[in-house]
């Protein structure tokens, strides 16, 4: 009787999240199609019942998600603050039922990358292609993102693992160091001032307008080199990929601080990379979550990965 009791608890616990998350799948919708009937129409339901979920939804929570307005529904800030969350729960919870799915299946399911631009995308994309030819019924979902936002994603358990450059915090995380050097420098047009230069110190390049990485850590990294506050300087644009950067470099805002394996230099014979001097070097690393129960897929991944960096080194 106890045994049955317990079992009926559980069940009824196991519906209860069910619903929650349900709920969150409608808020979702709602708010990309800003129109509670169109939203309705998606998801198979009655306007009034979904209606309803929403003021159960605001009740329950005690505050206002979204406005009602002759031009459709707009969030709230305690809305758009809800929408990313929920985003993050409803993700984690796709991941989490994908991951039983596999238990019982050939090694197939999804794998969640994060990473920033580095010459160690290389040997990242070398894992991903020879896994994939190992199991061809894994797909991957790629974040390019600053390191940051990957690390943040990756404590949400969002992402399985990340490729960032040092300086890392990796208390937190297993991690491989890669061997390859990443060489700081200045990326300008080829008709700039200074582009005929072989290096370049602090005081020649603080004259002129500097295009900075927003990550902090590497910021104040480059504050200290030029041995000044940014008060002092000319920072028409900070970024967080330099993808999009370079666009305005080559449209002369300014020189963007960047590392020698951005790949985005490779593609642009306008610009000129120059080092810094004194020289300032970096390194990649692989990393992923101490003691946290992956799936199998994502497993077998990062045992590929540690075998692959062993036989390079």
């Amino acid at each position: 009787m106890r045994i049955r009791k317990n079992a009926i608890i559980q069940a009824y616990h196991l519906e209860v999240i069910a619903m929650e998350i349900r709920t969150l799948r409608y808020f979702l919708v709602i708010a990309q199609e800003k129109n509670i009937t169109r939203a309705a129409d998606i998801l198979h339901v009655t306007q009034p019942t979904l209606s309803r979920q929403m003021m159960d939804l605001e009740k329950e929570l005690g505050t206002v998600l979204m406005l009602r307005g002759k031009n459709g529904l707009t969030l709230t800030d305690d809305g758009i603050f809800f929408y990313q969350r929920a985003e993050e729960i409803v993700e984690l919870a796709d991941r989490l039922e994908n991951a039983f799915v596999e238990k019982n299946a050939d090694i197939s399911g999804l794998i969640s990358i994060g990473a920033t631009e580095a010459v160690g995308s290389r040997l990242f994309a070398k894992c991903i292609k020879q896994f994939s030819e190992k199991y061809p019924l894994v797909q991957f979902v790629m974040y390019n993102e600053m390191a940051d936002y990957i690390k943040d994603r990756m404590d949400k358990e969002l992402i399985d693992v990340g490729l960032l450059l040092e300086p890392v915090d990796t208390s937190k995380y297993d991690f491989i160091r890669l061997s390859q050097k990443e060489t700081w420098g200045v990326l300008m047009r080829d008709d700039h001032p200074l582009a005929e230069y072989a290096s370049i110190t602090p005081d020649e390049i603080a004259e002129y307008p500097l295009i900075l990485p927003m990550r902090e850590q590497v910021r104040a990294e480059i504050l200290n080199w030029l041995k000044r506050e940014e008060k002092d300087l000319r920072i028409p644009l900070s970024y967080t990929l330099l993808s999009n950067a370079v666009l305005l470099v080559e449209e002369g805002l300014g020189c963007a601080f960047c590392l020698d394996g951005a790949l985005a230099i490779r593609s642009c014979p306008k610009l000129r990379f120059i080092s810094i001097y004194p020289e300032h070097t970096t390194r990649s690393v692989l990393v992923w979550k101490k003691n946290k129960l992956f799936s199998p897929a994502a497993s077998l991944f990062i045992q590929e990965i540690n075998m692959l960096c062993a036989k390079m080194k």
